[in-house]
This record gives C-alpha cells, sequence and structure tokens, in this order.
C-alpha cells in the first residue's frame, strides 16, 4: 500500500500512509481510537476506496473496488464480530466461500476440505454442529477456514482475541504460527501490546492518520510502542495499593436472575464487595455477566434470593433508588444504556441528576450549572469535543466512554458497577480510566469490575471471581491462582473450591 490518502467530512482518516507486508509475515497494526487503522484494512478489503495512492499485489498494481475484489486477490478479513449464520451449521456456512463446491450435497464436499485444514493448520471443528453451539473460539475458526476456502493468502485479523479465552487465544496463535510457516501473511490489528508482541514480525503504529513508528518486534517493548501511540509516556503497570478494606458496600445472597425467555442467567450467586476493594469478574462474555449486572443496578428484577446495599434490600428498587444509594454504572453498551445519543452532552452529563440541586431549582433547570457540568468532565476526563453543545452521537466511542465515565464518578459514590469499562478504547484511555477507578477504590469506594480482559482482572483486582454459565467457577485473591487456572475456569474445565 502507497502513499494512501482517505478522507471524509471534517477528517484526514489516512494521511498518505504506506505499508508492505512479505509472505509469511505477520504485521501488528497498532493505533489509538480514530488513528485510521480500521479506514486503513477497510481500504486494502475493498470496503473504502482511497482518495489517492495505490495497491500492489505481488509487484502488480491492483484496482480492489469491493471485498469481492480483494478476495479474488487472496486477501480475507476476519472482522471482531463474526459474520456467520447462528441458525446454520458450520458446513453451511463455509459453502458461499466455495463456488466451485458441487451443487448437489456440498456439505459433504465441505467436510472433505475441513479435513484437510485440520491436519495442515489444527483448525478442528465439526462441520456438522450449528454455530450457536459454539463457542467464540470455534467460531473464530469457522471464519478464518472461511477465508482460507476463499483462497486468503493474506489475512486480516480485527482485534482477534477480544471475546476469547487465554486458552482459546493460545490456540489461535499456534494456528497463526502453522499458517505463517505455510507461507500465509497476517495483519494483526490489537490494543493489546502483549499480544502483538507475541505474534509479530514488524509493527506499525499510526497516530491521527499518519504513521507514528514502524519497527521490529525484536528492537522494541511495549513502552515504546505505547509512547509511539499516544505520543507520550504511558503507565502499563498500575497496581492497587495495599490497603484495609472497610465495610461491606453490596452484598448478594442466592441471587437467581432469568435472561432472555425466562431463561436462568445467574444461578445461586452470593458474594460481597467491602469499601475500598475491587471484585473484578472474569468470564467470557454470556455467561450471565450482563444480567447481573442489571440485577445490581435496578434494570432487571431478580427471581429470588437478596441484594443487598449497606445491608439495606434493593430487590424492588428502581433504577434511581440505586443511584440514590449511591450505585453508579458504567454500562456495557454505551450508546444503548450508556447516553441519549441526540442528546448535547451537556444533557447527558445530568441524565441521573439533573432533579437535583444545584442543576435544578423550583422545578426549572439551571443550564448553566448544567453546563459546567460537562465542561468539568471534558477537561478531567481528556475527552476530546468541540464543544458540549454537540450531540454526543458525534464524538468516536473512546470519547463518549470516558465521558460516560466523568459523570459516573463525580462526586462520591458507594458502589461503581464497571461493566467492560476499557472495551473498544485505546491505550492512553485506558490508563486514564483505569488510574480513576483505582483512585475511587483508595477514596473508600466499593468497585464491582466485569471485564472479559483477563490481564485488566489480574492488574485492577483485591479479589477475582470467575463466572461461568451463572455460577462462580471460583472466588479467591489476586496472586493466589494463574491466569491459566483463570482461563480454565472460564471455559467451565475446573472449580476451585470456595
Amino acid at each position: 500500500m502507497i502513499d494512501i490518502r482517505k478522507e471524509f467530512p471534517g477528517v484526514l482518516a489516512n494521511d498518505g500512509l504506506s505499508m508492505t507486508i512479505n509472505s509469511g509475515e505477520a504485521l501488528g497494526l497498532l493505533g489509538e481510537n480514530g488513528a485510521g487503522k480500521s479506514t486503513f484494512m477497510n481500504i486494502l478489503y475493498g470496503l473504502y476506496q482511497p482518495d489517492s495512492g495505490e495497491i500492489k499485489i505481488n509487484g502488480q498494481k491492483a484496482v480492489i473496488r469491493s471485498p469481492r475484489d480483494s478476495i479474488a486477490l487472496g486477501i480475507g478479513m476476519v472482522h471482531q464480530h463474526f459474520m456467520l449464520v447462528q441458525t446454520h451449521t458450520v458446513a453451511e456456512n463455509l459453502v458461499p466461500a466455495m463456488p466451485d463446491s458441487p451443487f448437489f450435497h456440498p456439505t459433504r464436499f465441505i467436510k472433505d476440505k475441513l479435513e484437510e485444514f485440520s491436519l495442515k493448520f489444527g483448525l478442528r471443528i465439526n462441520a456438522e454442529a450449528f454455530i450457536r453451539e459454539l463457542s467464540s473460539g470455534e467460531q473464530q475458526r469457522v471464519e478464518i477456514v472461511k477465508s482460507l476456502l476463499s483462497g486468503a493468502r493474506l489475512l486480516i485479523l480485527d482485534e482477534p482475541t477480544s471475546v476469547l479465552t487465554p486458552s482459546e487465544a493460545d490456540d489461535l496463535f499456534m494456528i497463526l504460527r502453522k499458517m505463517l510457516k505455510a507461507g500465509h501473511s497476517i495483519i494483526f490489528i490489537t490494543h493489546k501490546l502483549n499480544e502483538v508482541m507475541k505474534i509479530a514480525d514488524n509493527i506499525l503504529v499510526l497516530r491521527h492518520g499518519k504513521i507514528a513508528g514502524h519497527t521490529k518486534t525484536s528492537a522494541t517493548d511495549k513502552s515504546k510502542l505505547a509512547q509511539m501511540m499516544v505520543g507520550r509516556e504511558v503507565n502499563l503497570e498500575m497496581k492497587p495499593s495495599k490497603i484495609q478494606p472497610g465495610r461491606v458496600v453490596l452484598e448478594v445472597n442466592n441471587l437467581v436472575v432469568h435472561g432472555e425467555k425466562k431463561k436462568t442467567a445467574i444461578n445461586n450467586l452470593s458474594f460481597f464487595v467491602k469499601e475500598k476493594e475491587i471484585l473484578g469478574i472474569a468470564g467470557v462474555s454470556g455467561n450471565g455477566q450482563k444480567e447481573l449486572v442489571e440485577s445490581l443496578t435496578g434494570l432487571r428484577r431478580p427471581i429470588s434470593g437478596t441484594v443487598k446495599i449497606f445491608d439495606v434490600s434493593m430487590n424492588e428498587a428502581l433504577p434511581r433508588e440505586f443511584f440514590q444509594a449511591g450505585v453508579s454504572h458504567i454500562p456495557e453498551e454505551r450508546l444503548k444504556d450508556g447516553v441519549v445519543p441526540d442528546f448535547p452532552l451537556y444533557e447527558n452529563g445530568v441524565l441521573k441528576d439533573y432533579f437535583l440541586d444545584p442543576f435544578s431549582r423550583l422545578f426549572f433547570l439551571d443550564y448553566s450549572k448544567i453546563n459546567d457540568r460537562a465542561k468539568k468532565i471534558v477537561a478531567e476526563y481528556d475527552v476530546a469535543a468541540p464543544s458540549t453543545t454537540i450531540r454526543i452521537r458525534n464524538l468516536s466511542g473512546g470519547n463518549v466512554q470516558k465521558f460516560i465515565i466523568g459523570r459516573e464518578l463525580e462526586g462520591k459514590p458507594n458502589l461503581i458497577v464497571a461493566s467492560h469499562p476499557t472495551y473498544g478504547v485505546d491505550i492512553g484511555a485506558t490508563e486514564l480510566i483505569r488510574r480513576r477507578l483505582l483512585q475511587k477504590r483508595e477514596e473508600g469506594c466499593a468497585v464491582l469490575l466485569v471485564s472479559e480482559d483477563l490481564e485488566e482482572i489480574l492488574d485492577l483486582s483485591d479479589r477475582i471471581a470467575v463466572i461461568y454459565e451463572g455460577e462462580f467457577m471460583g472466588v479467591f485473591d489476586r496472586g493466589n491462582a494463574s491466569s491459566t487456572d483463570i482461563g480454565l475456569m472460564m471455559a467451565g474445565a475446573k472449580r476451585m473450591v470456595v
């Protein structure tokens, strides 16, 4: 890719970017949110057209107008959110990737191909299994096989480990190494520096649409990469200080919560969180975390059991009553549950406390005070916003997240329920969010941290609980279990006696 330029209205996404990748090579692509990584790769995959610049494949100039063109040139892409039909089998999902498969009984042909790839790369998949029955790691294998069946020699992976357990991530790296040895090329887009150091031969770092650095992996380290990404030194080694926990803030006993279609999502769960303590809940998405968080913030009523804040039952409480009890909620889905996208920043800053002094007096809103609150959040949490009057939907995802964090950590909450607080944000925002959570812990808050990022759980938590199918497989102090043990518990393969 030579001197690629792409501009959207008001945003120069790619400003003269160039990149080369050779056969059998892995290239790590790093950068903050909005650095231009996705645009750059979407141009290579044919989803966008560059304003200028050119692409060469095997030395020949290539015109890529659509993903069909890129696939024909041997380029495949595995997106962060899998593009699979959940109600179809593995074989049925793979048939479209093979136009030369026979019209009658194509799945037999696919099974033979799967067997071939299983022997060659270790991509073990049951061709007859329905996609909905597969784990995230197995679904990802289906996506990789789909690209290989289409003839991909260059594979673009977008945040490939974001939904995987540690053991599934290890399996993925083993598969990728076999692909590299067979001459395939891999572009690995990620926020996780330890992973890019593990798999990449070379690393390209983007910042504000330009190349901030290009280095061999052997010639750099995580600190140098982080500094390239954000333009300053970044503290990657934040640990909670040793302090004595205080009173029990949140107490949960024998909690049962139903999810969709009245299926049990949380099964007889009991735990507590104290002042000056972070309890981290580790687990792969879809194991009851969403329903648990909703039951602790008034968004979902438990079927049985009790939820108490400072020994006061909250089973029948509404979200406003949880807020008035001092519970702050950083939701998993920021645009759906964290803000009103069409409201300006200043109104989104007071969604929970607009009716309280100083924002409301005698039934009238004080917009001067409301705007001051928004300006304070923007300044203290480094939110990139031209004005507090713009609609929050116009901010990037990372800046929306920082604004939500700022709103929820205002004042002195008793309990912070943080659900995937750094998901999809860049390393600079991650550092800020983690530092503020640790600061609130030291000020006396209890923090319930729900995250699929095991490194984050291990770094920030005083105690760790591993959830699988609505139950805790173990609850233990940080340092009392290895990441291997936690990974096995996340997959339901091991239970620690509590």
